[in-house]
């Protein structure tokens, strides 16, 4: 083991928001249920391999890729930091603090033997799973629930560590017209991108190539752009 080792067409329309169940959006999925007893459990062995000194090595493959149990495990933590030490604001994630980002990192070393070069992998992996954290709040406990502000007065119970006035204001921002606005932009965009992919695949023969090409060309920039 690994252990061993050392929006509609006009934006100003309200927009009706669904979750990821229709019946009933304030349930818990099995996804988010499993994500939090894994989380435990990560937690529960990283502090106790700390009291015990002990820190599982990260291994890579010929890649350079890391891999394999500690690998998965890691990742796992890198969770549970994720959603716990980096403020939930409505910032990017290059506008956050360098000594934040430090300190998890540190943390990180802390658990795990990770080896030269890990600091980019793992930092990349928070900002990651740090923006999958507002997109999920977002989707799923926000916008279903935008005339319902009662039910927004406080994040739901598998999110409790999120102080107060932080979710206050990250709800606020959420609900903003300037967010609505954008999120409408981005569905189009991605709408567009979808059409582009299904009407690209209907000009492509059996090898996928595009026999006109003027249109591979196009195919090709908007894939650039993309």
């Amino acid at each position: 083991m690994d252990e061993s080792k050392s929006i509609p067409s006009n934006p100003a329309k309200k927009m009706r928001f669904t979750s990821s169940s229709e019946k009933d959006p304030s349930s818990t999925t099995f996804d988010e249920v499993t994500k939090s007893t894994r989380s435990i459990n990560t937690m529960s062995r990283v502090v106790k391999r700390k009291i015990q000194k002990i820190k599982p090595m990260v291994e890579y493959n010929k890649s350079g890729r890391p891999h394999g149990k500690t690998t998965i495990e890691m990742q796992s933590y890198v969770g549970v930091l994720a959603r716990t030490r980096v403020p939930l604001v409505d910032k990017k994630w290059i506008q956050l603090p360098k000594d934040l980002k430090e300190q998890i990192w540190e943390a990180v070393q802390m658990a795990y033997v990770v080896g030269e070069g890990g600091k980019k992998m793992v930092l990349s992996s928070v900002a990651k799973k740090w923006k999958d954290l507002k997109s999920t709040l977002t989707r799923q406990f926000i916008l279903p629930f935008a005339n319902e502000k009662e039910k927004l007065k406080e994040p739901h119970r598998l999110y409790n560590f999120i102080e107060k006035s932080q979710w206050d204001a990250f709800v606020a921002s959420r609900l903003s017209k300037d967010f609505e606005i954008v999120h409408f932009e981005q569905s189009q965009r991605r709408e567009k991108y979808e059409n582009h992919r299904l009407s690209r695949k209907g000009q492509e023969d059996k090898q996928g190539n595009i026999p006109d090409p003027k249109v591979a060309e196009k195919a090709k920039l908007i894939d650039d752009l993309k």
